[in-house]
């Protein structure tokens, strides 16, 4: 486009000389002559103001030329004021949020990604992977260690699980592990019962070893615990089932109600923290989740073997979600708003100092080049423009000359 307006303005040149030569003999090569020597005018004009913008025309340093590259600091301020007066101010960042559903957006992004992209893009996951294993993995297992450590100490373990017992009996999921554990203590009897035969033996007296009544007595103890254990499962008011029912709903109060209790669970939960084993657990815990996330996200999220295909289901219900859930928007929404207007307030100066040094660090071509063709093709219109305009102008004043 620059090589198009130049030759505009050379061929308003040639038809200038042209019509001159030929004005003396042909009325009518004067208006032809006033269209071309206005739009030389107004080409050479617009030529040099556009020119003035990038660089001294014609190598000389005339004052108020080169006006990007001279003043390219003052640029940067004055772009980092913009970004952070109409972007970053906390006002303006809710106000724009505040009419954007970012919720919905997500969420149709996770239910229906485009074609040939995964829920998590390609390069997105393998940005997060290479984060994951460049940071060092002692410091983060150990911030993540102990976060999960610091939330089960502020944890008050006791009435959770009253409240999660008192739910299980309430809805009867109570039965299948009385069931399970009167089965269970079956299996171990039977499993023992030799154990059971010899202490009775050895208590017995030796008149009942003499006279058998011991093994007698064994049988009869045996046979009535597997009775007793037998109709207490296939009974459903069975006493001792109704016994073992009522002993979980007073440890269901208690673990809600009663400050001794209470104190007992935390004791235990204090024991369990400081045991060597539970740090052993942590460290199981945190390789394995790493290791999982590490592949789910190498894998993109989808078609994994190894739980790729789980996460992109739970992505994709999480999308579904997101789009129809009302009160899971206002909340995501929500967060999303406070979430940037907090980063807006916390880290606006520095975003717009990133912005002005980056543009400062810049040397002077790099800031006209870089400006030039972004905004060059507009300019040259200019150029062109101001050449056609000049020589309409030109012809309107030949032509009041002549009618004068």
């Amino acid at each position: 486009m620059r090589l198009f307006a130049t030759a505009l303005l050379l061929l308003m040149a040639a038809l200038f000389l042209a019509a001159r030569q030929l004005e003396a003999h042909y009325a009518g090569w004067g208006f032809l002559r006033a269209f071309a020597e206005a739009a030389m005018v107004g080409g050479l004009a617009d030529w040099f103001a556009v020119t003035a913008l990038f660089r001294h025309p014609l190598g000389l340093p005339i004052p108020h030329t080169a006006i990007i590259p001279e003043n390219k600091d003052r640029i940067a301020d004055s772009m980092a004021a913009f970004l952070r007066a109409n972007f970053l101010t906390p006002p303006v960042v809710a106000r724009r949020l505040r009419s954007l559903n970012a919720a919905s957006a997500a969420g149709q992004y996770l239910a229906n990604p485009r074609p040939g992209e995964g829920r998590l893009g390609a390069g997105a996951a393998s940005l997060i992977a290479d984060v994951l294993e460049s940071l060092d993995q002692e410091k983060l297992g150990g911030m993540a260690k102990a976060a999960l450590r610091n939330r089960i100490e502020r944890l008050a373990l006791s009435p959770l699980l009253g409240n999660l017992l008192s739910a299980m009996i309430a809805e009867g999921r109570h039965m299948p592990l009385i069931e399970a554990l009167i089965r269970r203590s079956a299996e171990a009897l039977e499993a023992n019962e030799d154990l059971v035969r010899r202490m009775i033996h050895d208590k017995a007296n030796t008149v009942m070893r003499w006279t058998g009544l011991d093994e007698r007595l064994a049988n009869g103890i045996l046979d009535g615990l597997y009775k007793l254990l037998a109709e207490t499962v296939v009974i459903e008011d069975h006493p001792l089932r109704l016994k073992i029912e009522e002993s979980l709903h007073a440890l269901a109060d208690a673990l809600v109600n009663d400050p001794a209790m209470h104190a007992r669970v935390e004791a235990m939960k204090r024991d369990v923290l400081t045991n060597p084993a539970f740090a052993a657990w942590l460290d199981g815990l945190w390789e394995r989740g790493r290791a999982q996330l590490l592949r789910a996200v190498r894998s993109g999220g989808s078609g994994a073997p190894d739980g790729g295909d789980r996460i992109g289901a739970s992505l994709a219900e999480l999308g579904r979600a997101l789009q129809h859930d009302t009160r899971l928007q206002i909340l995501v929404n929500r967060f999303a708003r406070r979430t940037l207007v907090g980063v807006a307030t916390r880290y606006g100066g520095e975003i717009v100092r990133l912005v002005s040094e980056t543009v400062r660090r810049w040397d002077a071509r790099t800031v006209t080049a870089r400006i030039e063709g972004a905004v060059g093709r507009d300019l040259q219109f200019i150029r062109i423009n101001g050449t056609l305009v000049g020589g309409l102008v030109g012809v309107a004043i030949h032509a009041v000359d002549v009618a004068l």
